[in-house]
């Protein structure tokens, strides 16, 4: 739905880029290949942070089914670390040999 809204707004901008300015043919195509690849980057970044927050969400998941996950050559569980929900990181459990650890969820596959 938000692509629609941005779409409609993107042509109400050429409209009035057309219909009520006096600039020439030149400055024109420049404005647009400007906007469009303004639009472009936005969409790439866009499915660039979504796959990597799903990649991360897996890593979580299978953390709290229970499964060993691999975050550079560190090994993480459950049995040596704990994962705090706000910022997504794997902790060190106290009287373990992780303790003290913080790993970001991100680094994990």
């Amino acid at each position: 739905m938000a692509y629609i809204a941005g779409l409609v707004i993107v042509g109400l901008f050429f409209l009035a880029l057309h219909y009520f300015t006096e600039t020439t043919r030149k400055q024109k195509i420049l404005v647009t290949s400007v906007v469009l690849a303004v639009i472009m980057a936005a969409i790439a970044f866009n499915a660039h942070s979504t796959s990597q927050r799903e990649k991360m969400m897996n890593v979580v998941m299978k953390f709290n089914q229970h499964k060993t996950i691999l975050c550079g050559n560190i090994e993480v569980n459950d049995k040596d670390y704990t994962l705090s929900i706000g910022t997504y990181t794997f902790i060190g459990i106290e009287n373990t040999p992780s303790y003290g650890q913080m790993i970001s969820a991100s680094t994990c596959e």
